[in-house]
């Protein structure tokens, strides 16, 4: 089905308005997003999401509908997993929670410019050489099984992406409040900040691999494939901050993706023997994930939720506090600190930061 070019204009302007608001509005000053804001912002966008999905119903019919609400349930399953990275990610680059959503921001904007290249060209792929199907099948399986026995999706390799960026990259240790570049002794230099933005990207490409031929196996129809990611996308940065530290809760996650990985799959290699109809993929992705949520829940009950510990939220306001309570002298942590002038130390450390 081909889309007016009207529509496309209209939605890129559209997501560019949600941008522009989010950007230099709503988030015009870092601060710490709390799990009430970050709750409320996730079910802002899941109706943003699934109300386009009825326009789509209303403009484009059914069957089109259902295969974009398909898409969009499976971008949002997969990024319920890459949340999870990201964590480890800000963990190891140690950046604080208060920063962390302007660069989740500026990774989003990426992610949409690079998913948008490889859906168009993966549907062209499609639409010239069909055998590149089974190709796309092959990597669903594979990323089913890899999935299964907890592989590649949770380990994309960001600590030799760092390492490797802080060989090439001219970067300080310290943070500069929101600033991603900083000239020290007529050097450009990269703040952590910038080195964080990167290896998200990296690893949101890294995602895209098995994600986008799992859309792309559900429909070839480019409108409906970008604006499905673009709204998982969308709602990630709340979704991070609501999820990034209850990791443990979600023990049957993988397992449930990669069922949703395997049947995706199986669809997309069968697709010359047998079509499927159209509602069979969102109601198999929806009772996939609402298991996982209800073992999930019933196994999680013991489970302490992590949320603002060392390894996500927590960890990063720790190092920020600790050059300002005199602590430098004696402590040999070599994560990177947020750099102040001298005069302003005591004033930026009155008070504990928020959990």
């Amino acid at each position: 089905m081909t889309v007016p070019g009207w529509a496309w204009a209209a939605f890129a302007a559209f997501v560019i308005a949600l941008l522009a608001l989010d950007l230099f509005v709503l988030h015009r000053r870092a601060h710490e997003v709390s799990l009430k804001e970050a709750g409320i912002w996730s079910a802002v966008w899941v109706a943003m999401g699934l109300g386009f999905g009825g326009i789509v119903w209303a403009w484009l019919g059914g069957a089109t509908a259902q295969a974009y609400l398909a898409g969009y349930l499976v971008e949002k399953s997969l990024s319920v997993d890459n949340v999870f990275v990201f964590a480890v990610i800000f963990s190891a680059l140690a950046i604080p929670a208060r920063y962390q959503h302007r660069v989740l921001m500026l990774g989003v904007i990426g992610a949409l410019i690079t998913r948008g290249a490889f859906i168009m060209a993966g549907a062209t792929l499609l639409d010239s050489l069909h055998e590149v199907s089974y190709l796309f099948g092959a990597v669903l399986l594979y990323a089913a099984v890899t999935t299964a026995r907890g592989g590649s999706r949770r380990e994309p390799g960001h600590d030799r992406v760092s390492r490797t960026l802080t060989r090439v990259l001219p970067a300080t240790s310290d943070l500069h409040g929101q600033r991603f570049l900083v000239r020290q002794d007529g050097r450009l230099l990269a703040t952590p900040l910038l080195l964080a933005v990167i290896v998200v990207e990296i690893t949101d490409v890294t995602f895209a691999v098995d994600s986008i031929p799992a859309v792309l196996a559900i429909t070839t129809d480019t409108f409906v494939v970008y604006t499905s990611n673009v709204f998982a996308l969308l709602g990630m940065r709340a979704l991070y901050f609501l999820l990034a530290g209850a990791a443990g809760r979600f023990r049957y996650l993988q397992p449930g993706l990669a069922v949703i990985l395997a049947g995706i799959a199986v669809k997309m290699l069968t697709a010359d023997i047998y079509e499927l109809p159209a509602w069979v993929s969102p109601a198999f992705i929806a009772v996939v994930l609402g298991a996982v949520a209800v073992l999930s829940l019933r196994g999680g009950h013991g489970t302490r939720d992590t949320r603002g510990s060392s390894d996500t939220h927590g960890s990063s306001d720790t190092h920020d506090s600790s050059d300002t309570r005199g602590s430098s002298d004696t402590h040999t942590d070599t994560r990177p600190h947020e750099a102040r002038p001298p005069e302003r130390r005591s004033a930026a450390s009155a008070g504990p930061s928020r959990a």
